[in-house]
């Protein structure tokens, strides 16, 4: 395939999937996040329709398309971060089952549907705007990983305005802002229902938080037993394993 690949962009496995992704080490290359994430989410598995937003390179519907038949619309906002996704979309031959739109994840109902989509996953910016300002970081690295274009609550907001009744939104986040994602799933009828959280190893903190909600659902929260990503040797536990390499790890 010709311009395929743009300045220090590579070619990348995506090993349990099968399938490759375009990365880039200044623009862009995605983290376990977008990994643990598309394996935490729900998805329909034959028909159905899927919403990821804050796609970045397009990793977690690459992931998701290996889940399900269902139709993903991936949302970026971030021109080079959507081309990119869409030239590994095309190269994985996935074209026809997964849309990338280049566009504001904030208002993005407006343009593809309102109460019509089975699931959204989201993997929004973890840290304050003015965190930004404080490091030396490239444009698409602050805009993707710092609340410069795209809040929280807006995220969030945008996901319940996607979902049909009874759908369920994703979110992958920092346990620090458990307490804001609760609170702004709640305000825009997401009922938390499912919360994992992920550690580096046994005896260490949290670093991550996995939790999906329900449009319209009744309070009952489920806590799901701990992952650790790495185990006593410092490799990967078992369960990171499989969900890095698959059965061939």
């Amino acid at each position: 395939m010709e311009n395929l690949l743009i300045d220090d962009e590579r070619l990348d496995y995506l090993l349990a999937e099968n399938l490759r992704i375009i990365q880039s080490p200044s623009v862009f290359s995605f983290s376990l996040d977008a990994v643990l994430l598309a394996r935490f989410a729900y998805v329909p598995m034959r028909s159905g329709q899927i919403v990821d937003l804050c796609a970045g390179n397009g990793a977690i519907p690459l992931f998701l398309s290996a889940r399900t038949q269902a139709e993903i619309i991936a949302i970026e906002l971030q021109p080079r971060l959507a081309g990119m996704a869409k030239r590994s979309i095309d190269y994985n031959g996935l074209q026809n089952r997964i849309q990338i739109l280049n566009d504001d994840v904030i208002g993005i109902a407006s343009k593809i549907g309102y109460d019509k989509y089975d699931t959204v996953t989201c993997n929004p910016p973890y840290f304050p705007a003015a965190d930004a300002s404080d490091k030396n970081l490239k444009e698409h690295v602050a805009i993707a990983r710092h609340e410069i274009r795209l809040t929280l609550e807006q995220a969030v907001k945008s996901a319940s305005e996607l979902l049909k009744q009874g759908g369920k939104a994703a979110f992958v986040h920092r346990p620090g802002r458990l307490l804001d994602i609760v609170t702004a799933m709640r305000a825009n009828r997401l009922e938390p229902k499912r919360i994992r959280f992920v550690y580096p190893k046994e005896g260490k903190e949290a670093n991550t938080l996995l939790i999906e909600g329900i449009k319209d659902g009744k309070p009952d929260l489920k806590i799901l037993p701990p992952l650790y990503v790495h185990g006593p040797d410092g490799g990967y536990t078992e369960e990171v394993r499989l969900l890095l390499y698959g059965n061939e790890g």
